[in-house]
């Protein structure tokens, strides 16, 4: 099992790119950022955690474009994952923003994983045109055509969101036929299907209780829908609860993410190796 570090960033925090770079030297595995482009100040949708339009953190209005910060941190460090908790890639154009991923994983060496959102924020998707009760088929759709761009030579798709003809696009991902896509939503069966179909893998939510049976239904959806191997399950965490990760290790969790408070470098640095010491990790 590996980890990572997740970080809620935002315009007044540190950079990720240092903390990431802290976090590699440390020995962690991966560095996860998150994605809202805005958020609409009058809004129907309630937030998962709080249960109602109150905000549990303003960070939600200073994210950071998860891109940018992911190539930062690709131009300091040579070997943690770049990875995003969660991205929506349903609020960019799907050709642009395979052009982007495809970038930063040619340029990266391969490192970059894509953890994507269906966007529990509807009014935010409403804003940028997807409807509500269609945001699980346009990311699909989304997926399925930017998976055309990456592994094919002359790439084209048609759908009802999506839909161009005949068209060349490099570079291609070194990662082939398309970087790991991990869903990070709440674990029902609706969503294990989902993933079971068009993913690699689930993310928990921050909001998620005991994962055990959620897991099981999720390598069992899996094998009935005639994927071979098992999922990937990237779990997160608070603090080291060592009898839960030896859990999740046996229950075949892949990795699991810590995050960290808004703290200066030193602090950070000092708090990625004490983490790391705990858990048995060598830079």
């Amino acid at each position: 099992m590996k980890y990572g570090i997740v970080q809620f960033t935002s315009d007044r925090g540190l950079p990720p790119a240092v903390a990431a770079k802290a976090a590699e030297e440390a020995g962690f595995d991966s560095y996860w950022v998150p994605e809202h482009t805005h958020i609409p100040v009058k809004r129907e949708a309630a937030h998962p955690g709080t249960g109602s339009e109150e905000l549990p953190d303003d960070r939600y209005l200073r994210t950071l474009d998860p891109w940018v910060a992911l190539s930062m941190i690709a131009a300091v460090t040579s070997r943690i994952r770049l990875a995003t908790a969660v991205a929506l890639p349903v609020e960019h154009d799907p050709i642009t923003l395979a052009k982007t991923i495809a970038t930063l994983d040619h340029l990266s060496g391969g490192r970059v994983s894509l953890g994507a959102g269906f966007g529990w924020n509807i009014d935010e998707l409403t804003h940028h045109g997807v409807p509500k009760a269609k945001r699980r088929t346009v990311l699909r759709e989304y997926l399925e055509a930017m998976e055309q761009l990456w592994s094919r030579e002359e790439a084209e798709y048609h759908g009802d969101h999506v839909d161009f003809g005949p068209s060349w696009a490099w570079p291609k991902p070194i990662q082939q036929p398309r970087v790991p896509v991990l869903v990070g939503a709440g674990g029902t069966e609706k969503t294990f299907n989902w993933i079971a179909r068009s993913a690699d893998g689930w993310i928990t939510t921050p909001t998620e209780g005991e994962i055990d049976d959620k897991v099981a239904l999720l390598k069992r959806t899996w094998k009935e829908a005639g994927r071979e191997g098992d999922p990937q399950i990237v779990a997160l965490s608070g603090k080291p609860d060592f009898d839960a990760l030896a859990r999740w290790e046996q229950l075949g969790v892949t990795e699991v993410l810590f995050g960290f408070p808004e703290k200066g470098e030193q602090w950070v640095t000092e708090y990625f190796h004490r983490l790391a010491g705990k858990l048995g990790i060598t830079g």
